[in-house]
């Protein structure tokens, strides 16, 4: 697949942004291929394209499969894999935040409940269990939160997301 300018710096982009978020450069560079694709592409294909070793894209895309942030398909005859990146980008949103939230704010708050009982049992200087049950509470409320939002139906977060800051308008600051 030839890269145009503008597709190699959306590409280049994503990959720098995936480095920022905590994901290995090459596989941000895969999965920013693969959502621009027009169409599913092979191993081969995007380590030619991106002049990646084979090696490296047959281990992110492993990754990104692992995220669920691409699929992998074979067509009848077919010996090789095909892959494509999720395309829509309300469901690829979801897909990432749900995956952070599994991987990295679910176990935090089950670290902090653990952390918090343990206070309680030893001498753990009052202000600090205080901070605490705090840092809990909040990290608790988002995740309720988003908890809720996602069992919205999908037209109905738009129509929330699309409100946006319009809503503060109404409510009375201070």
């Amino acid at each position: 697949m030839h890269l145009t300018p503008a597709m190699q710096e959306f590409v280049l982009h994503w990959g720098e942004m995936g480095a920022k978020w905590g994901v290995n450069r090459s596989v941000a560079q895969i999965h920013a291929l693969l959502h621009i694709a027009p169409d599913p592409m092979d191993a081969e294909e995007i380590s030619e394209t991106l002049g990646l070793a084979r090696s490296n894209v047959s281990t992110g895309l492993k990754e990104l499969l692992g995220w669920k942030l691409v699929k992998a398909s074979r067509g009848l005859g077919e010996r090789r894999d095909v892959f494509t990146s999720v395309q829509d980008m309300f469901d690829l949103a979801t897909v990432v935040v749900e995956g952070r939230r599994e991987r990295e704010f679910a176990p935090t708050i089950v670290a902090l409940q653990g952390v918090a009982e343990a206070a309680e049992a030893d001498a753990t200087p009052a202000s600090v269990k205080a901070r605490m049950k705090e840092t809990l509470e909040v990290m608790q409320m988002f995740d309720d939160w988003y908890r809720d939002m996602s069992r919205l139906p999908r037209g109905v977060q738009l129509m929330m997301l699309k409100l946006g800051a319009r809503i503060a308008r109404f409510i009375p600051k201070g």
